[in-house]
């Protein structure tokens, strides 16, 4: 496929739920969501980009963008000859990707952007609190610590403001995530609606 597939994109900092609320999304009819996470779990170690894959993962090395988005481009017309996803249909949900603005440029080639959700965390200490809670429930003991946590959202921070400014501004919308996830999920889909119905009446023209 050579098309541009019609695309949402997902941001939030580590705590905000931004992957609680790509995979409920994801369950409503019209919608599809693909973590980059997805992705990595789901390669064929078999496959030419597994194996370039393991190669950088063996030594502990980050894999290059462009075989990030190689395998990204590859899964995803995999899961549309598979019938997983209907780029006629469905509106694609992207977490995890672009991870930087290099991967941003050359995912270009492949998605058209209608809509950003940035998810915004306003109360540092609350989501603080959230992390350290959730690391204790999943045994993480070291993500429990408070300069480990900070550090995640500096990374995250320094990772994704040039992301962000990569695309017009008139795309991105914020949505408060130190609510209940349900509260946060009432707030994404007020976004996302008007986006699915304006796609739905441009394809059905």
């Amino acid at each position: 496929m050579s098309e541009r597939y019609p695309t949402v994109l997902m941001f939030g900092p580590p705590g905000s739920g931004k992957g609680t609320q790509g995979k409920a999304i994801g369950t409503i009819p019209g919608f599809f969501h693909l973590s980059c996470g997805d992705v990595f779990r789901q390669l064929n170690a078999n496959s030419e980009l597994g194996r370039v894959f393991l190669e950088y993962s063996t030594k502990g090395e980050l894999v290059p963008d462009d075989v990030t988005v190689r395998m990204w481009h590859a899964h995803l017309q995999n899961q549309a000859q598979s019938g997983q996803y209907d780029p006629a249909y469905d509106l694609l949900i992207l977490d995890g990707i672009p991870r930087n603005a290099p991967q941003a440029g050359m995912l270009d080639a492949h998605i058209d952007v209608l809509k950003i959700v940035h998810l915004v965390c306003s109360d540092d200490e609350a989501m603080i609190e959230r992390l350290r809670r959730r690391a204790l429930k999943e045994n993480r003991l070291d993500d429990t610590k408070e300069d480990v946590i900070r550090n995640r959202w500096r990374v995250y921070e320094e990772e994704t403001t040039p992301v962000l400014a990569h695309y017009d501004k008139g795309l991105i919308a914020d949505v408060d995530a130190l609510p209940t996830p349900a509260e946060v999920l009432h707030g994404v889909l007020e976004v996302l609606i008007p986006v699915q119905k304006a796609y739905r009446a441009q394809v059905e023209d």
